[in-house]
């Protein structure tokens, strides 16, 4: 019972991404591809936010650490993709260890703003050291990864490594959302003078849930470096850690499937809504709004009261009902 879920999850992601990678066209895959790539960021930002109750604004530098790691390791040092792609999320979590460690003693919206001076730090550190990240012009013709014969540099190749790697994260998320970690992380949410006085070292959660947070982010970055082949300071800006955390809570904070959902709509809704120009942006605000005033668990909220009501149960829910399933 314990691996069903992990599995249903990542057999649902590979046979529902595979079928979507038939019937679309190509510039609808670049897009699904990219909203893949999001999806793996969004599922890290929900170990902080959904389990651990971390505010974090800072999750695109470390998407931005796993992308411009690959990138120098790739380029500058001349390494495979294969060896870059570990180097680089292992040096990001190490970072984001040693960046938690002060930084989680703040609370609340002083968290916030620090997490937000960091991204901010990250974006004028790689604005501005041309030696290494190449300034604003970024760096260019990063490598494709390949698997012998096997080259996932097309969008339709690129799809199923996309989907593994998202299928093994999402897993992953499933079985620690049952763990004993898991547990202490949501306990710590909740409550985290109480769970200090049950003997919960409440500093050590959060780290844990800060790093594997990052973790999740250096991949997606590896994976965005990978697809673009370009990396830039404008890629990981502290408005791209504000649309992890919008994705987050449109889709439903602390659930697998919102994560993914999240991600997938936030990815598509401009192209949908294209003929709106510059008015996309208060669209987005209001669905943001919307979303946060009716629906504060999110799409998966949603669903949960809409399979309740048709089950002929009442409809009414707390707030948090979707932590209880990933």
């Amino acid at each position: 019972m314990a691996m069903r879920i992990p599995l249903q999850i990542a057999t649902a992601i590979i046979v529902l991404g595979g079928l979507s990678g038939i019937v679309l066209p190509e510039y609808h895959l670049r897009l699904l591809n990219l909203s893949l790539i999001s999806a793996v960021a969004v599922i890290g930002l929900n170990f902080a936010f959904g389990y651990a109750g971390l505010i974090s604004l800072s999750h695109a530098a470390f998407v931005g650490m796993g992308g411009y790691g690959l990138a120098v390791l790739t380029t500058t040092c001349g390494w495979s993709p294969w060896l870059a792609a570990p180097v680089a999320v292992a040096t990001t979590a190490v970072s984001a260890g040693l960046i938690g460690y002060p930084l989680l003693r703040l609370r609340g919206h002083y968290l916030a703003l620090a997490t937000l001076g960091l991204n901010v730090s990250f974006y004028i550190v790689t604005s501005n050291w041309i030696a290494m990240t190449g300034g604003t012009n970024g760096i260019a013709r990063i490598p494709g990864l390949a698997l012998g014969s096997l080259s996932f540099s097309g969008e339709h190749q690129f799809l199923w490594l996309a989907l593994v790697v998202l299928a093994l994260i999402a897993a992953a998320a499933a079985a620690l959302h049952k763990s004993r970690l898991g547990r202490e992380m949501m306990a710590v949410r909740d409550d985290e003078i109480a769970s200090e006085m049950t003997g919960i070292d409440t500093t050590r959660i959060k780290i844990a849930a800060f790093v594997l947070s990052a973790v999740c982010a250096a991949v997606a970055g590896c994976l965005f470096a990978l697809h673009v082949r370009f990396v830039a300071p404008e890629d990981f800006t502290y408005a791209h850690s504000i649309t992890y955390l919008a994705m987050l809570i449109v889709g439903g904070e602390g659930t697998i499937v919102g994560a993914i959902l999240g991600a997938v709509l936030l990815t598509f809704l401009p192209e949908w809504l294209r003929f709106l120009g510059t008015a996309y942006l208060f669209f987005f605000g209001l669905l943001v709004l919307g979303i946060l005033v009716f629906l504060p668990t999110g799409l998966v909220g949603l669903g949960q009261r809409l399979s309740r009501r048709s089950a002929g149960r009442p409809v009414f829910a707390p707030a948090r009902a979707p932590e209880a399933t990933p």
